[in-house]
């Protein structure tokens, strides 16, 4: 079991701890509804330095990324976002990732935490561009500040103006008397927020100025079990639930990150189940009777026919209600769509709802 650079923290500060993609990470601290409101509302903060993060460097790392990415990284200026997955050739999905352009010669990958040795292998596989590549994982924390005060919260520790910063974008600079620190406007949570790329050296440093500078705002230290909710509440997708090695992006509503006018790692068999049509798609849906879908649980319809299977589902903090997702068939795909949960053995009505859940 991994440890992050500040384990040893959140276990003073009460955490409860669990092994997480071969990591000890801390679920929660008070408590998931008031961790989740506190991002909701204020300002708190998630360790999540068990993401993985590579660098590619050379005159081709274009090229090479634009190989294994569904999305179109020539896109991409200086100090930009973007978000992709890595097709793999059987029509599913390696891992989802982002990509932030350093300059034309230097990109910044960042990958799941479950997936680091997968993605770097695969990746690897198509480097036939002598592209640089380097494994920064292990000397790399993340940490993300979340919430509609975290602007006010860290703009005191920093000559970067954080409010201004438009979504999915980044800056390098000095941050709580560290330098090098990247500062990107990105989260997980749709709450508004920023995290923080720093060194391990640095990052009990750096932890301790957030809270610091945070107190005024209330700011709190989050676990993974708020983490959860907060994406679900968005329809935001986890690698692993949602979508995994077999499932395909189309169906899962990534089209919008598929971009055909270049070529990728199976983007021809894509194109053609684009053509051909879809028999199942991702949806949202809430739980109309009492009951919390999980993942692998069955969808039915009316007759009690199985239609799909729940990925996601939790009791939503905000919305006070069950909510989840699930692949189902096209016929039930659209908003409205009356659907059952098998809950033991018992169908449980929900409704498709289109997400985001929480605006």
């Amino acid at each position: 079991m991994k440890n992050t650079a500040l384990t040893h923290l959140h276990v003073a500060l009460g955490a409860k701890m669990v092994p997480f993609a071969g990591f000890n990470m801390p679920v929660q601290y008070t408590g998931i509804n008031d961790e989740h409101e506190t991002v909701r509302t204020g300002v708190g903060m998630f360790d999540v330095s068990h993401m993985g993060e590579f660098i590619l460097k050379g005159e081709k790392a274009l090229d090479l990324i634009q190989k294994v990415s569904s999305n179109d990284a020539s896109k991409l200026y200086d100090g930009k976002v973007q978000y992709a997955y890595l097709p793999n050739e059987e029509g599913g999905i390696v891992d989802d990732f982002l990509t932030y352009k350093i300059d034309d010669t230097t990109y910044l990958l960042v990958v799941n935490a479950s997936n680091i040795e997968k993605d770097w292998n695969w990746i690897s596989k198509f480097n036939t561009f002598g592209v640089e590549m380097k494994d920064i994982s292990d000397k790399t924390s993340l940490f993300a500040v979340q919430g509609p005060k975290a602007a006010d919260a860290l703009q005191g520790l920093t000559d970067i103006e954080l409010a201004p910063m438009e979504y999915y974008s980044f800056q390098k600079g000095v941050f709580a008397g560290v330098e090098n620190v990247l500062v990107s406007a990105t989260g997980y949570t749709g709450a508004g927020g920023f995290e923080i790329y720093v060194d391990n050296e640095h990052a009990e440093q750096v932890w301790n100025a957030i809270m610091e500078a945070g107190k005024a705002y209330g700011i709190k230290p989050i676990g993974l079990g708020a983490r959860d909710t907060l994406r679900l509440e968005m329809g935001f997708c986890l690698y692993g639930n949602d979508i995994d090695d077999n499932t395909s992006p189309l169906a899962a509503g990534l089209g919008w990150v598929t971009k055909f006018t270049k070529d990728f790692v199976n983007s021809e068999n894509l194109k053609a189940e684009k053509e051909k049509g879809l028999s199942q798609k991702l949806v949202g849906f809430e739980m109309i009777d009492r009951g919390i879908p999980r993942h692998d649980y069955e969808i039915i319809n009316a007759e009690g026919e199985k239609i799909g299977r729940v990925t996601s589902g939790t009791q939503s903090p905000t919305l006070k209600k069950s909510i989840g997702l699930g692949y189902v068939d096209t016929a039930y795909a659209k908003d409205g769509s009356e659907i059952f949960i098998s809950i033991r053995n018992q169908p449980i009505k929900a409704v498709v709802k289109k997400s985001p859940f929480v605006k």
